[in-house]
């Protein structure tokens, strides 16, 4: 049995799953980026007591199950956005419409719509701003120059990373570096 999870983003989010699971003596077979399973261990489905309270947990912490094809589909496609971004500087990457259709294993056009329908935004204009968080993250911590992160993100140049973000945050990155205000940041499981 699985169960699909709304807003596990990183490594960390897995940890803090894993001990929900723990504390409350649930056995599962592996925990990855939006999925619990639980192998063979309760059959069809949890106790209704054991999912109400596993929810809460996990509600606790940010995260939510998700209970229908389209959301679980639509965390998919954000889980294969943010796989994308962390190995972006990977030469002989996909392009991103590829990555996401082999990820989800659907077409691209059917992914884009229903993404588009139920956030109110496209694919794309979310990894935009996905890098963009990422770009704020490494300039917040101020070790690479602006072109180091551009490449580290993806960008072909300094000005296209500077114009789509001033774009998005009505800031140029060096006035946004010069603020040192995380207040500025999104946590990227709110996007």
């Amino acid at each position: 049995m699985k169960i699909y999870v709304k807003n596990m983003v990183c490594d960390r989010c897995n940890m803090m799953v894993k001990d929900v699971l723990e504390n409350m003596n649930l056995s599962y077979a592996s925990v990855d980026l939006g999925e619990i399973d639980l192998g063979d261990h309760y059959g069809a489905n949890l106790a209704d007591d054991q999912q109400k309270a596993l929810s809460d947990a996990l509600e606790h912490l940010g995260f939510s199950i998700l209970s229908d094809k389209k959301s679980k589909l639509i965390g998919d496609i954000k889980i294969a956005c943010l796989n994308y971004i962390q190995n972006i500087e990977n030469p002989d990457k996909k392009i991103l419409s590829e990555h996401i259709s082999s990820a989800v294993n659907l077409e691209y056009n059917y992914l884009s719509h229903i993404f588009s329908a139920v956030e109110g935004i496209t694919i794309e204009q979310y990894f935009i701003r996905l890098r963009v968080e990422k770009v704020k993250e490494l300039l917040v911590y101020g070790e690479l120059t602006l072109g180091e992160i551009a490449f580290q993100v993806g960008y072909s140049s300094v000005a296209h990373l500077s114009g789509q973000f001033k774009k998005i945050t009505g800031l140029t990155p060096s006035h946004f570096r010069s603020l040192k205000d995380q207040k500025l940041r999104y946590s990227i499981d709110k996007l």
